[in-house]
């Protein structure tokens, strides 16, 4: 009788230890916002600095900017969230 009575502690054991492990972390799905770029008007020359990029894009009403690569040069791409 003694050794079932471990068995079905051992076997709680294990249930509670699987459940714990399933509720650990959760799995939600969570939409990530998108970016769009736009090449910039203003900007001329290479892009070297993405700071200075995105100042120039403030001035053209985006909240930021950055440099890539466009062609064989890189040019000042300004963004925003779609």
């Amino acid at each position: 009788m003694l050794l079932s009575g471990r068995m079905a502690a051992s076997a709680l054991l294990l249930l509670v230890l699987l459940v714990a492990t399933e509720m650990g972390t959760p799995t939600r799905k969570v939409a990530e916002a998108r970016d769009c770029l736009s090449k910039s008007h203003k900007f001329k020359g290479a892009c070297l600095s993405s700071s200075n990029c995105a100042s120039i894009c403030r001035t053209e009403n985006f909240p930021g900017g950055e440099c890539k690569l466009d062609s064989f040069a890189r040019k000042c791409f300004c963004k925003r969230v779609c």
